[in-house]
């Protein structure tokens, strides 16, 4: 049996070629890291010990730090061993395509959203009582059972629920993208966004499917609109006929001309 270590993003959607809706679960599988290598003649079985996703070396002791340094890889966040499965060495990275492949089964093992305490209807899908305003029980728990002073074991009443490990048999994987280190999975898993989950190839052994071919969307190309220039109106000059001013023109005369001469005739005349 062969897995791999992920964390849980969240749920959307996709379109087959044939035109199926298909909802998925999308994965983030980063490559894992063999921190150990279990074997038969030394541990008494065969296990791979996979790491995922590093965090800061002050929040590791130095028992952790020392196990982590014999595989030459940072401290990892998520740490768990799968059973038979070999093929890898210590410190390889194992990414999603060298396990898995579209169409094929799988079992995802994740820890379920807590729901805090509650009471028995909910719990344990109990019948409620009538809800009318004579009936007197409407929520309760119910018998406790014989009446010997005591309650047996296994008896369903309130109590804490969820945060418990749960796992989900023959899941589909619809594909697999290595570029972004995304698988996407057909249906819903166990957990909350962010939660670290393991997938393992499927227990019963079931045939892989046909993988389905998704129909893959293309961005619209903008078209570039022509681009108008703004053509200003060309405004001619109106120009104005200007009237000259027209003055009188006065012609001179000798005497203005000649002042030197007129005076003489003056006193000739004066003298007469």
């Amino acid at each position: 049996m062969k897995g791999i270590l992920g964390r849980k993003v969240e749920m959307t959607q996709v379109f087959a070629t044939d035109g199926r809706l298909i909802p998925v679960t999308i994965v983030e599988v980063l490559p894992n890291t063999v921190l150990q290598v279990k074997t038969l003649e030394k541990d008494g079985y065969i296990a791979l010990q996979l790491g995922v996703q590093d965090k800061r070396a002050n929040l590791v002791n130095k028992p952790e730090t020392g196990h982590f340094k014999k595989a030459n890889s940072a401290p990892k966040r998520f740490v768990k061993e799968i059973r038979n499965m070999d093929g890898f060495e210590q410190g390889q990275q194992v990414v999603a395509t060298d396990i898995f492949e579209a169409g094929q089964l799988v079992d995802v093992t994740g820890t379920s959203k807590g729901k805090g305490f509650q009471g028995s209807i909910k719990r344990h899908n109990y019948a409620r009582g009538p809800m009318g305003h004579g009936s007197g029980y409407h929520r309760g728990t119910g018998s406790m059972g014989a009446i010997i002073n005591r309650i047996f074991k296994s008896k369903k009443m309130p109590g804490h629920m969820g945060h418990a490990k749960r796992t989900i048999q023959n899941l589909e994987v619809v594909s697999i993208d290595l570029a972004n280190n995304i698988m996407l999975i057909k249906g819903s898993i166990p957990g909350p966004k962010g939660q670290f989950v393991q997938v393992k190839q499927n227990v019963k052994g079931l045939k892989a499917n046909a993988a389905a071919e998704l129909l893959i969307r293309k961005e619209a190309q903008k078209v570039a609109e022509p681009k108008v220039e703004a053509v200003e109106p060309k405004v001619e000059a109106v120009v104005e006929p200007t009237i000259a001013a027209t003055e009188p023109t006065v012609e001179p005369t000798e005497e203005a001309t000649n002042p030197v001469a007129a005076e003489p005739a003056a006193t000739e005349e004066s003298a007469e």
